[in-house]
């Protein structure tokens, strides 16, 4: 347990102790914070008033909640992963400097090093995301609050999710790459790519049918529309109550995956939160079969 821990701090402040590491981490969030303040933000203040019918009366303050809920909730589902596949570089700088090498040559056992790599990137991932929370939260309070407590826990506990599902996930591909160019081509298409996949940047309602139903079976969808539910759920209720009748409201919470459906089912939050528990499970259990299957081969 010493070891795990000493490691775990090693791994934490060499991350905190470069710059560069820590600011490509953060430099996604805060990015995709000031396009959709800048430019998404106003698209969909304007979908929102579009879809008013007459005679209700839906204020401004409203409006900004639902955006700021679809912003909030889009940041989280893509810096989850993101900020995981920036904060566990280290694992493959370890390969590229020969620490890792170092390392092992003492009594130091490979399970112990790979788990002390997931545990420091799972903790650095979820600071990071929590930061760029709270600015967005900030954002939130400013321009139409909607949050209740309750709200605000499962955000929380979304959080601590989705960073174990990127560090997961990071953590396998990681562990194949070896050299500086896989890393940054890795990194660029994780960046680029990721925010289309999980529906933050674009609801999956705006693809093609044959890309609908691809995305159905990915993870990150059903991530992205849990994080809509809990960000989203108290504005769309005062959305509502101020008139808006709820044939409407049901057409938008399908066109931006609040209610999300695989093949005209509607999906619960309770099989949103297994597949996303499950799909944890089987990235762990990989990645541990992966350390000990190299073991053996060593």
């Amino acid at each position: 347990m010493n070891k795990h821990l000493k490691l775990i701090e090693r791994n934490s402040k060499l991350f905190f102790k470069d710059k560069g590491m820590f600011f490509c981490s953060l430099i996604t969030p805060l990015i995709l914070l000031f396009l959709y303040i800048t430019f998404l933000g106003k698209s969909f203040e304007d979908s929102y008033s579009q879809v008013i019918p007459q005679g209700a009366i839906v204020s401004e303050k409203v409006i900004n909640g639902l955006t700021g809920g679809q912003l909030l909730s889009s940041l989280l589902s893509t810096s989850g992963v993101t900020v995981a596949f920036c904060s566990n570089l280290l694992m493959v700088q370890d390969k590229i400097s020969g620490a890792r090498k170092d390392l092992l040559m003492t009594n130091l056992n490979k399970s112990t090093l790979s788990i002390s790599y997931y545990i420091s990137t799972l903790f650095v991932t979820i600071l990071v995301s929590i930061v760029a929370t709270i600015i967005a939260m900030i954002y939130l309070a400013f321009v139409g609050w909607y949050l209740s407590f309750l709200d605000c826990i499962l955000i929380l506990f979304d959080i601590v999710l989705v960073a174990m599902f990127g560090t997961a996930l990071s953590s396998i591909i990681n562990y194949f790459l070896t050299t500086q160019g896989q890393v940054s081509a890795v990194g660029m298409i994780i960046s680029s790519m990721y925010g289309f996949i999980c529906g933050a940047y674009m609801p999956i309602s705006s693809f093609g049918s044959v890309i609908q139903k691809v995305l159905l079976f990915l993870p990150s969808t059903y991530i992205s529309s849990l994080l809509r539910n809990h960000c989203m759920r108290g504005a769309f209720a005062e959305f509502e109550k101020s008139g808006v009748p709820k044939v409407i409201v049901d057409e938008i919470k399908k066109g931006i995956d609040f209610d999300l459906r695989f093949f005209e089912t509607s999906v619960s939050t309770g099989v949103m939160l297994a597949v996303i528990i499950g799909t944890i499970s089987i990235l762990l259990i990989t990645y541990v079969f992966m350390n000990k299957f190299s073991k053996k081969k060593s």
